[in-house]
């Protein structure tokens, strides 16, 4: 027995596939997978952003002229340098936006958790009757210190809503104390440093899930970006 057992060992040491080269094979084939799971996925995160920026004019995004809410003039060149995450919304909604904009600060801490400070979050009012420059700094103030608005006039609020392909129907002609309804698109525009439009991030979207779609866009930006 004993040297049956000593005859067992010896093929086993001697054998040209022993535990040791299995464990190796299986190790080398998991990450393998890994990889391979990892550049599919790569690879299709870079098909949806080449896909959004379209053939001449881009399909979301463009020239704009806005103030920021520090009373600043703001246009579509000072998105450039950093990924940018956009949202239109208006300081008088009920619960939509607060809940949006809870959701938009959650990302943030995410994204600077990871990468840093390469990521601008916009709010662009689609209220500028009623949301100036000094309302807006008030009002994102509850929410996150690095959110910054957006105001203009009625005509250039229109003109980014429809660069941005947002719904857009607050009145021209709004008096003081006057009531109206205003409706807009619910969706972040995440923007790359280049200013192209890169995905939508819709209501459906959790925080981790919305902050996992933008670091993995991050994650995979070869070019330039600024911090800071």
């Amino acid at each position: 027995m004993a040297a049956s057992f000593a005859r067992s060992l010896r093929l086993a040491e001697t054998t040209p596939f022993s535990w040791q080269a299995g464990l190796l094979f299986l190790l080398a084939g998991a990450g393998l997978t890994v990889y391979f799971r990892y550049e599919k996925a790569r690879m299709a995160r870079a098909r949806i952003a080449e896909a959004n920026k379209g053939i001449g004019k881009p399909l979301v995004g463009g020239p704009f002229h806005l103030t920021d809410h520090n009373g600043k003039e703001f246009t579509e060149q000072d998105l450039k340098g950093k990924y940018s995450l956009v949202y239109f919304g208006f300081t008088h909604c009920p619960d939509i936006c607060p809940e949006e904009l809870d959701k938009m600060a959650g990302m943030i801490d995410r994204v600077k958790a990871k990468h840093g400070d390469v990521m601008l979050p916009v709010f662009i009012s689609c209220d500028p009757a009623r949301d100036t420059p000094e309302v807006i700094r008030r009002y994102l103030a509850e929410f996150h210190p690095d959110m910054l608005g957006m105001t203009g006039t009625w005509q250039e609020v229109k003109d980014v809503c429809k660069a941005y392909r947002v719904y857009f129907s607050t009145p021209p002609d709004v008096k003081p104390g006057q009531d109206y309804l205003v409706d807009h698109s619910i969706y972040f525009y995440l923007m790359d440093p280049e200013g192209d439009f890169v995905e939508a991030i819709g209501r459906n979207f959790t925080v981790d899930a919305a902050a996992k779609v933008i670091n993995d866009h991050i994650a995979d930006w070869k070019g330039k970006i600024n911090k800071g």
